[in-house]
């Protein structure tokens, strides 16, 4: 009965693997498909990208730039001890 799992493992799991390697291999095999732009007629003309402003140095707080909250108190922490049982 141990030779069914062991032949399992050797032939039916080899079937999604074949699946996966036949997947890469038609995906290598495709030709990447052209767009398509519209030459001289109508939609304008071709579009410029700006560069974008940098960030401001400091991150502005709240919607009109609040300054950060106070940090607050400080507190200690006590350590538990356990209780001792009375006699």
């Amino acid at each position: 009965m141990e030779w069914t799992g062991f032949l399992f493992l050797m032939l039916a799991l080899k079937i999604p693997l074949g699946a996966l390697l036949y997947l890469v291999w038609w995906a290598i095999r495709q030709t990447p498909e052209e767009d398509e732009q519209p030459q001289g007629e109508g939609g304008g003309g071709s579009r410029v990208e700006h560069p974008r402003r940098p960030f401001p140095r400091r991150p502005r707080r709240g919607p009109h730039g609040d300054p950060a909250p106070a940090t607050p108190q400080r507190v200690r922490t006590t350590i538990a001890r356990a209780r001792t049982p009375e006699r």
